[in-house]
């Protein structure tokens, strides 16, 4: 059976990127956010900065090869280039904080090693859809939240916080103080998702279809879920898994 292959993310637009290291920086100060930012990978005077600036606002640094910045199309890089955000990042526990102010009962999504962006915008498009407070995405490791990811969401990026952390292992411990339960779901896990508690307080994690979730992050979480299948097959499109979950979190949320 063929194995999924992701599709290549486009070009970003120019109007998205700034060029050059000092515009980036500045950019940063003048409180412009920034997705991410591109780097060549031979080593220059500037980087220094540019890492410690990037720290201070939270924005992770790629080193690629200069064919890739030059790829751009982009002229005045010099080897540097910052691609803006198109939505807005959320402090994980101030989201938890308005959930539970909310009265709510939290409900999470944490995306690890996910890099295709039609998948990320079908996900967050389901997940709005079923009530989900917000996604939880790495810095690195994840597809870019580009116009593409925005156009498969149908706006839904716009719409779900989504909560860009350092690390997805102290965004579980995160959650474990405030009381919310971390799944892993994976195809072999023994627990059916049907014989899971899904009206409390929870979050999920769904691992990229090549990979799957990291070995490390999948053995903090509290518990492993599979969802259950009429005929056996290599795996679901992960999109369609996390509809799955969250149609079931749904459906056990009004019943209770």
């Amino acid at each position: 059976m063929n194995r999924f292959r992701p599709k290549q993310q486009q070009r970003p637009k120019k109007s998205t990127l700034i060029a050059g290291s000092k515009q980036v920086i500045q950019a940063l100060k003048d409180g412009i956010v920034l997705d991410r930012i591109y780097v060549q990978q031979t080593p220059t005077d500037w980087l220094q900065e540019i890492k410690q600036t990037a720290a201070q606002y939270g924005v992770p640094i790629f080193k690629v090869p200069i064919e890739k910045i030059n790829h751009f199309h982009i002229e005045g890089h010099h080897g540097c280039v910052g691609q803006k955000s198109l939505i807005h990042y959320y402090e994980l526990q101030d989201i938890i904080n308005q959930v539970n102010e909310k009265g709510q009962v939290p409900l999470f999504l944490i995306l690890d090693g996910i890099t295709d962006i039609r998948n990320i915008g079908a996900i967050s498009r389901t997940a709005w859809c079923c009530g989900v407070h917000g996604l939880i995405i790495p810095d690195k490791g994840v597809g870019a939240l580009n116009e593409d990811a925005l156009l498969t969401s149908a706006g839904a990026l716009e719409s779900i916080p989504v909560c860009r952390v350092k690390s997805l292992m102290q965004a579980v411990d995160t959650l474990r103080l405030n009381g919310i339960k971390v799944y892993a779901a994976e195809m072999k896990a023994e627990t059916s998702l049907f014989d899971c508690n899904l009206y409390e307080p929870f979050a999920v994690v769904l691992g990229g279809e090549e990979k799957g979730i990291y070995p490390a992050l999948a053995k903090i979480c509290d518990e492993k879920f599979s969802i259950p299948m009429h005929h056996q097959f290599e795996s679901l499109n992960v999109s369609v898994a996390g509809g799955m979950i969250l149609c079931e979190a749904m459906r056990q949320r009004r019943k209770q």
